[in-house]
């Protein structure tokens, strides 16, 4: 397989995973549920739905628009729930479109990005974008684990039951 075939697969997932965490899960918590201190790395589900945004937005600057933002990784985008759901599943869609038209030469290189303290990364693209896409699965994780706690179902995230949904309407 290709590296954009992988990366292209690898984005559907990026995008359907947070899709349903958020509308088959996430959209059932309540209020108090949703603020909720689960002990997670930024405490409740909405500060690390939050920081899913930031950092796909961070790194999507990074890898896409050759910019380097300077956000807090623990910045609120939003303080309501739909906003801040709907703000997340656009930018988890918006991999896809780049990917189809990057061209595939982008992967052989690196991605020189600054980070928030000011210090300059030197890491082979490939290698960040991987990290893109496995990044938010951690956090996903996390959410999953908070569910558990609340008493309320986890949800299936695998990536193969996704390649399985796909294979059966191929």
């Amino acid at each position: 397989m290709q590296m954009e075939s992988y990366f292209a697969a690898l984005a559907r997932y990026h995008a359907w995973a947070t899709a349903r965490l958020l509308d088959e899960h996430l959209a059932h918590l309540t209020d108090a549920q949703w603020h909720q201190d689960c002990k997670l790395f930024f405490g409740s589900v909405h500060r690390t739905v939050n920081h899913l945004l930031v950092t796909d937005n961070l790194w999507f600057a990074r890898l896409a628009e050759g910019v380097s933002p300077r956000m807090a990784l623990d910045t609120e985008l939003y303080h309501e729930r739909d906003p801040l759901a709907a703000a997340l599943k656009a930018a988890t869609r918006r991999w896809s479109p780049w990917l189809a038209q990057v061209d595939a030469s982008r992967f052989d290189g690196d991605l020189v990005y600054t980070r928030n303290n000011g210090e300059e990364v030197r890491v082979p693209c490939v290698l960040a974008l991987g990290h893109a896409f496995n990044h938010p699965t951690h956090h996903r994780g996390q959410i999953s684990a908070a569910l558990t706690g609340m008493d309320r179902p986890a949800p299936e995230l695998d990536w193969i039951y996704l390649l399985q949904q796909e294979a059966r309407n191929a």
